[in-house]
């Protein structure tokens, strides 16, 4: 039987779970996600907890399993906590500032590259040593997508490192010529 998918999920103060058919609903004091899973799982609730149930023994079904548990778990995670990925802009004349609802990015093109983030994705932008651009939201896999298509703009260079990368994220640089 699946580790992940065997555990329950326990359900914290202020979460309503609507489960109808195949499709979940989770509200929280941060907002509201709907997931909908295989026919072939069961999710039950009892107790202040969701215990997710798979119908056959099959590897498909089993690694459904897991998965369909590990994402209930991240919704209730995000209406209640949220998630947040930071970025780091590094490089001399590098920046980043926020212009209503979009990212102005400077980062050695001719042109500002602007992007305008997702309606539920919320875009921050602070300056430490370098800008720090901070991506929150609920739905921890747009929060993802979105870091990644802003770090696509100008990934760290293997050369000088310079680009935009995740906070934490260490570029190993590699040798220049030799002559």
């Amino acid at each position: 039987m699946s580790r992940v998918g065997r555990s329950p999920i326990p359900l914290p103060e202020g979460v309503k779970v609507k489960i109808e058919g195949n499709t979940i609903e989770v509200e929280g004091p941060k907002g509201k996600l709907s997931y909908q899973f295989h026919p072939s799982i069961k999710v039950i609730k009892e107790d202040g907890t969701l215990k997710v149930e798979r119908t056959s023994e099959e590897k498909f079904f089993k690694a459904l399993h897991g998965l369909t548990r590990t994402l209930i778990n991240n919704m209730i995670e995000g209406v209640t906590k949220g998630f947040s990925k930071e970025l780091e802009v590094v490089g001399v004349g590098y920046s980043a500032r926020m212009e209503g609802k979009k990212l102005v990015l400077q980062v050695g093109y001719s042109h500002p590259v602007i992007y305008e983030s997702p309606p539920d994705v919320e875009i921050s932008v602070r300056r430490e040593k370098n800008f720090i651009i901070t991506v929150q939201g609920i739905d921890k896999q747009k929060v993802g997508q979105v870091s990644a298509i802003i770090r696509s703009f100008r990934p760290p260079d293997p050369y000088k490192g310079k680009g935009i990368r995740y906070r934490g994220e260490v570029v190993k640089l590699k040798a220049g010529k030799t002559g």
